[in-house]
């Protein structure tokens, strides 16, 4: 299967300035509108996608985003890999503002959002143990390094709802768990992706230490707006590193997230709602055609 890489972009990262062959199209979709119209263009010989997380000029919140059109969208226009940059607070001394991170686990704090495309009419059960794709961060770690770009790899983040920043003890509470990073849109975008068999990798762009930090004991949008700015410029020199190595077929995730609807349907197939199954066409179209 031929590769196309999706790149979704969080605060400060709208654009892909320089895409060879750019275009915009208007994707439709049975969950809604997606946050704006998807970027098509390339890099080299790597075809991408890019899709603003919060749509043109910033107006939707983490909580109003609809995320499920957004990943129906990408899916249909045959994105095979996700790499989301995100705007995320740091727990830890060594991952100061201006680091790029590479997680390893998430935790969801999210409670006012659709987390799933199955339900009432087709239940299905992915498997999540490994929230990202392995060897697709492996590619981005390496691309950040070719770039220059301070980047670590491994670690846990937590989502969660905003759209206010944590209160102190929030933020203490969470540190205390061990965790590494807290924003608020990886919930549930990893999620909504390994159920469309999308490989999915988190690039966290840190801006601040949250409010846990004797030297910084608060967050400001003006501190978080002037870092975002400068780790949007670190942002298009990794994915500009990314593109150039990209493989042009598919790769298998170890994490099965090509293959993770393979045995997750468990709705009789006399069962299912047909009305359901008519929204998962592209999302689960590789399942349900064959057992439907």
């Amino acid at each position: 299967m031929k590769a196309r890489l999706g790149i979704i972009g969080g605060s400060g990262v709208y654009d892909l300035p320089g895409l060879a062959d750019r275009r915009e199209e208007a994707v439709a979709t049975p969950w809604g509108e997606p946050s704006a119209k998807l970027r098509f263009g390339r890099i080299g010989t790597t075809e991408l996608v890019f899709l603003p997380r919060h749509g043109d000029g910033h107006r939707l919140s983490p909580t109003g985003i609809n995320y499920r059109a957004n990943i129906d969208a990408l899916k249909r226009v045959g994105v095979t890999d996700i790499v989301s940059f995100t705007a995320v607070g740091s727990y830890k001394e060594e991952l100061p503002p201006g680091m790029f991170v590479l997680p390893d686990q998430l935790v969801d704090r999210t409670f006012a959002r659709d987390s799933s495309f199955f339900g009432n009419g087709c239940v299905a059960h992915v498997a999540f143990g490994t929230p990202f794709g392995p060897q697709l961060r492996r590619r981005v770690a390496e691309a950040a390094q070719r770039a220059g770009v301070a980047i670590r790899e491994g670690g846990t983040a937590v989502c969660m709802e905003g759209p206010q920043f944590s209160t102190l003890a929030e933020s203490l509470f969470y540190k205390g768990l061990g965790y590494d990073l807290i924003g608020m849109t990886s919930m549930p975008e990893a999620k909504l992706a390994r159920e469309a068999e999308i490989t999915y990798a988190m690039c966290a762009m840190v801006t601040d230490f949250d409010c846990w930090h004797p030297q910084h004991d608060h967050v400001s949008v003006e501190m978080v707006i002037h870092q975002v700015h400068e780790n949007n410029l670190a942002a298009r020199r990794v994915l500009r590193e990314l593109a150039a190595h990209f493989p042009q077929e598919r790769e298998a995730c170890p994490a099965g997230s090509h293959k993770a609807l393979e045995f997750a349907i468990i709705t009789a197939p006399e069962a299912r709602d047909p009305a359901v199954l008519a929204k998962l066409d592209a999302v689960a179209g590789r399942v349900l055609g064959a057992r439907s």
